[in-house]
């Protein structure tokens, strides 16, 4: 329950935060000290505090030891304390978290020798990289870049886990290896030269969504019927804010305005719409929760899309990316409600003891 609270309290927090960022105060958080704090350690709240610790709980309950606990419990506990103000040891904490969730990872990799076991502690090495550079406050552009290889790099290990047994060309594996590269690169590179480090990095996100365009099974399930079409759909729309976020990336580093949108087309179109799409398979898995599936989950998809369009819209009128952020917002809980009711729908018709998914 610890951890739930903590991840709960991060995602909430940093969505609050990130309102206050577009000028929205939640009622009654005008006088709320840890409002600023929240605003100010948005990126940390949301890719560490929540992200961090749920991808950490799913790593430790795969590897079965209780020593791998210790990841999400120091991540989640960042997040406590960067809301409470105490940044020293919550840069301390996600540190530790990093360390440890390397460690479960390596341990993961030397029990399963795979492609998407090793990506896995790529990725964890990445967390490590943003992290320290955050605890010792420098690197400046590297921190988001490499807290999103972070991101990135666990849901590129997530579909190749998924589709391990599908045939593709010989050529894929490489190229593959080529754009993640060029993406751990680029982010490294963020840090000495962030002009050259983030055109570098956008460019690999767009190859990485090509890759996955023309690799993942997604392009095959689309044509499937209910819970497989609807991950389709994510993913598919995903990958399509992937390349948007990495060519919003690039034009960032060469002095375009285009922040907000190269890092939301990436944080909400891109890792949200992956969170919806993987979560009626994860959430059974990991926590035993079982969602019967049904159209409904097309609606808060739907609205992610269309929230983010309203908000990164070139050209929009005064106050769109304030009001795309409170459909964000919106988006994200409507999401977390319909899985909620998904769930509830579930024990109705089949009861607590069956463990079979209704999809």
């Amino acid at each position: 329950m610890l951890l739930v609270a903590c991840v709960a309290l991060s995602l909430l927090a940093g969505i609050a935060g990130g309102l206050l960022r577009v000028g929205i105060v939640l009622p009654g958080g005008a006088d709320a000290a840890w409002l600023p704090r929240a605003a100010l350690a948005h990126a940390a709240l949301m890719t560490c505090g929540f992200l961090g610790t749920v991808i950490g709980i799913e790593r430790a309950t795969a590897a079965k030891h209780r020593l791998a606990w210790i990841a999400p419990l120091a991540s989640g506990l960042a997040g406590v304390c960067l809301l409470a103000g105490a940044g020293l040891p919550a840069r301390v904490l996600l540190v530790l978290a990093a360390l440890a969730f390397t460690g479960v990872n390596i341990a993961l990799l030397l029990r399963q020798w795979a492609g998407h076991t090793a990506l896995l502690v790529a990725s964890a090495l990445a967390w490590l990289a943003g992290n320290v550079l955050f605890a010792l406050d420098t690197g400046g552009a590297a921190v988001p870049a490499w807290w999103f290889a972070f991101l990135i790099m666990t849901i590129a290990a997530e579909r190749l886990e998924m589709t391990r047994l599908m045939r593709r060309r010989s050529a894929a594996q490489p190229l593959l290896q080529g754009v993640l590269a060029a993406l751990v690169l680029g982010a490294g590179l963020s840090a000495l030269s962030p002009a050259a480090g983030g055109v570098l990095f956008g460019a690999a996100l767009v190859a990485l969504a090509v890759w996955l365009f023309s690799f993942d099974i997604a392009r095959r399930t689309v044509h499937a019927n209910g819970l497989s079409r609807y991950m389709a759909v994510c993913l598919l729309s995903g990958y399509v804010w992937l390349a948007v976020g990495g060519l919003a990336w690039a034009a960032m580093a060469l002095g375009a305005p285009a922040r907000d949108a190269a890092l939301h087309a990436l944080g909400l179109g891109f890792i949200v719409s992956m969170i919806m799409g993987h979560a009626p398979v994860i959430l059974p898995a990991v926590a035993g929760v079982k969602l019967r599936f049904g159209g409904f989950f097309y609606l808060p998809l739907a609205a992610l899309h269309a929230s983010l369009l309203l908000r990164l819209v070139p050209g929009g009128l005064p106050g769109w990316r304030a009001q795309g952020a409170v459909f964000n917002a919106a988006a994200i809980a409507l999401f977390a409600l319909t899985v909620a009711g998904a769930a509830m729908a579930w024990r109705r018709v089949h009861g607590a003891g069956q463990s079979k998914v209704k999809v």
